[in-house]
């Protein structure tokens, strides 16, 4: 059972994981449509800071992974500090993306004639500020730079060792219920590596079999009943001799439980432990 609810734990703590990651990456994936009116308004305002209410804003096209193209249909003039402050209002008004580059090229050579990159992190660059662009065919090349990606890879990292170490755990509790727990199979009990035929008098391990007394098999089913708990001598006297109305001392106690310690050294995680002044207590590792 516990290992059931432990494997049951380490599929949540993954499963929560990547649910988490999955998360976080569709919440900042930015819709295509949503993008495309974003991109378009900038060209848009950047005519009209122009005075051009009329020339078109050529279809956006995407270039490469987050890389985007804003053209249009005519030549016209502007400031440098116009395509910033446009940019950065227009970003920050829908939540587009805090950390970008920008470069205006023109469209013959597909040379760049300014650029400017906002990033928090690293420091914003934004050069020849105040400088009037000549009139010229222009396009604007937008890449949005992704912040996250490094923490995404550090999440994906965790998921590996926390799914091992969760098994991991799971298969360790699962070896110490198969050597604590006792199982009924039909005709024998199952103690660490050995088989305990109590019906026939007989413990297998492997291939091999270990003939116990009578007396030997009656204490090894007090004890299996009893796993990790303390057997008082005086239960083994009882249930062993007694109630067959024959009287013993202690010695015959100890004698007895000696016998089948040697009998149960083949698993050397299976001890029959003294407790000083009551009894034994039957231990499985």
């Amino acid at each position: 059972m516990k290992s059931f609810i432990l494997s049951g734990s380490s599929i949540i703590i993954i499963g929560i994981l990547i649910a988490a990651i999955t998360f976080i990456n569709k919440k900042n994936e930015i819709p295509a449509n949503h993008l495309e009116v974003v991109l378009r308004d900038i060209g848009h305002q950047l005519l009209l800071s122009v005075k051009d209410s009329t020339s078109r804003v050529l279809p956006i096209k995407k270039l490469y992974e987050n890389t985007y193209q804003i053209s249009f249909e005519n030549s016209f003039s502007f400031i440098s500090d116009t395509l910033i402050h446009i940019v950065e209002r227009e970003f920050q008004k829908s939540a587009l993306a805090k950390d970008y580059i920008v470069n205006l090229k023109n469209c013959t050579q597909k040379e760049t004639v300014f650029a400017f990159e906002i990033n928090d992190k690293k420091g914003n660059l934004t050069p020849c500020r105040g400088r009037k662009l000549e009139v010229g065919c222009y396009i604007i090349e937008i890449n949005l730079l992704k912040r996250t990606e490094f923490n995404y890879y550090w999440l994906m990292l965790l998921i590996i060792p926390l799914g091992f170490a969760g098994f991991y755990v799971t298969d360790q509790f699962r070896k110490k219920e198969e050597k604590t727990t006792i199982t009924d199979n039909n005709n024998y009990i199952q103690l660490g590596k050995f088989r305990f035929y109590s019906d026939s008098n007989v413990l297998k391990i492997e291939d091999r079999s270990i003939t116990l007394s009578e007396n030997e098999t009656k204490a090894l089913k007090i004890f299996a009943e009893n796993i990790h708990q303390i057997v008082e001598r005086e239960k083994l006297m009882k249930e062993i001799w007694e109630d067959k109305g024959i009287v013993v001392i202690s010695r015959n106690v100890d004698v007895l439980v000696s016998k089948l310690r040697k009998k149960l050294s083949g698993d050397n995680s299976i001890k029959i432990i003294n407790v000083h002044g009551r009894g034994y207590r039957f231990m499985m590792e």
